[in-house]
């Protein structure tokens, strides 16, 4: 497999896109072990890795989040939180955590919740007094919370790609979610503090009631989702259908929606989705190609020939599912790894819920980690910094993220409670 990985990172490193690597990577490493005849299967390995019905919940749920975006729900998600913390020494820095909190209720991306919160809040930072590459960090950083908390699209790509049901695994997502964004906050009052940021007037009861009023409908979203997949009222892939129609209705309601803007919703969306599934159909070339050289068994007993330790095996695997995630994007890091995954997990013995929760969760660290983490470029877009800049400010934040994974792996509880309390696990 080194040809495979030599002639892969050979054009990653020439700025070939992903998808494209991952495919050409895996044709010249056919024809160099005399196994080319296999390229004519590629086309039914492509069809075969998006022909999963659970998928369609990915273009479903990017719609919801676009919806909500264009629909005006991200302004209010911001003027919400601004009402209730906004009065806090350096109030905006909470803000931002706290929307991307709610926003990833909604998103389900992490992209689309940097690009979307990170071009208004990354300027009201910097006009409270905020130093612009720490207000972008916090930006990028805290955007990692949209595909952890539900609905998650990588959580979606792990459930059908491991067989696990993906209601639990929506639920496995919200504690840690909470604990990031509990930690995001704690730090951000402390820098707060130690830079002296400003502070605004306190919102009235009044002001802090209508924000609530105006955004509830929006919040409610995840509420649905959760309710109506523990109730048997639908499945998970409905649930994404019913996700876009609630969008729909409260945007209209709301009277944001127009014609163009669900048209722009509809054409990102599309692009979006493409995007995903190329990959997908792609990653899943090379996943064939993993098999047939049993790839993960070989993995698998490589690593138990160092040591049978669980520990050992839980911190190696972590460990390179970190290293993966700087120059990877998640979807393709799933569909690559799942099969040796799947085996380390077997050794592991871990629940599948816990185990694919600490997976997403070090993949999505890995989409604000240099040098590749895309959420990073993002807001050094918005920003005007440089990468060297926001990456030192994101050293801390990435820390907490980490921390909260340790605990994800090794406490079973951070992951399975919810679940159980809610009589799916």
């Amino acid at each position: 497999m080194s040809v495979f990985l030599g002639f892969f990172l050979f054009f990653i490193f020439a700025g070939v896109p992903i998808a494209l690597a991952l495919g050409v990577g895996a044709v010249i490493y056919l024809y160099l072990t005399d196994n080319g005849d296999l390229i004519l299967a590629f086309p039914q390995k492509m069809i075969a890795g998006v022909d999963n019905f659970v998928l369609l919940t990915i273009p479903l749920f990017l719609l919801a989040g676009t919806l909500m975006n264009v629909g005006g729900i991200t302004d209010r998600i911001i003027l919400f939180a601004r009402a209730y913390v906004g009065h806090r020494r350096g109030g905006m820095s909470s803000v931002t955590v706290l929307s991307s909190m709610f926003f990833a209720g909604i998103s389900g991306s992490a992209t689309a919740e940097a690009s979307a919160l990170g071009s208004i809040l990354i300027p009201a930072m910097s006009r409270q007094g905020m130093p612009a590459a720490y207000s972008a960090s916090l930006v990028g950083i805290s955007a990692l919370l949209g595909p952890i908390i539900p609905p998650s699209i990588t959580m979606i790509v792990f459930g059908v790609l491991a067989g696990a049901p993906i209601g639990q695994l929506f639920l496995a997502g919200v504690v840690p979610g909470l604990l990031i964004t509990a930690g995001l906050l704690g730090y951000a009052t402390w820098r707060a503090k130690r830079d002296n940021f400003p502070t605004v007037p306190r919102a009235s009861a009044a002001e802090r009631r209508a924000a609530l009023i105006r955004t509830l409908p929006a919040l409610m979203l995840p509420a649905i989702i959760i309710v109506g997949i523990k109730g048997g009222i639908f499945t998970a892939t409905e649930s994404a259908a019913v996700a876009v129609g609630y969008a729909v209705i409260v945007s209209t309601l709301q009277k944001e929606m127009t014609f163009e803007r669900l048209w722009n919703a509809l054409i990102a969306t599309t692009v979006a989705t493409s995007s995903i599934m190329f990959i997908t159909a792609m990653a899943s070339i090379v996943a064939f190609v993993f098999a047939l050289e049993q790839v993960p068994t070989m993995v698998a007993q490589s690593v138990l020939s160092i040591s049978s330790n669980p520990l050992f095996v839980l911190l190696m695997l972590n460990l390179a599912l970190l290293l993966l995630g700087m120059f990877l994007e998640p979807i393709s890091i799933l569909i690559l790894t799942m099969p040796i995954l799947l085996q380390l997990q077997k050794i592991l013995q871990m629940d599948i819920i816990q185990f694919g929760a600490m997976v997403v969760i070090n993949v999505i660290i890995g989409m604000g980690t240099p040098p590749v983490g895309i959420c990073l470029f993002i807001v050094c877009a918005i920003s005007g910094r440089s990468l060297v800049e926001v990456s030192k400010e994101a050293l801390p934040l990435l820390a907490i993220c980490v921390v909260v994974l340790a605990l994800v792996a090794l406490v079973p509880p951070v992951t399975l409670w919810l679940p159980r309390a809610f009589g799916l696990g």
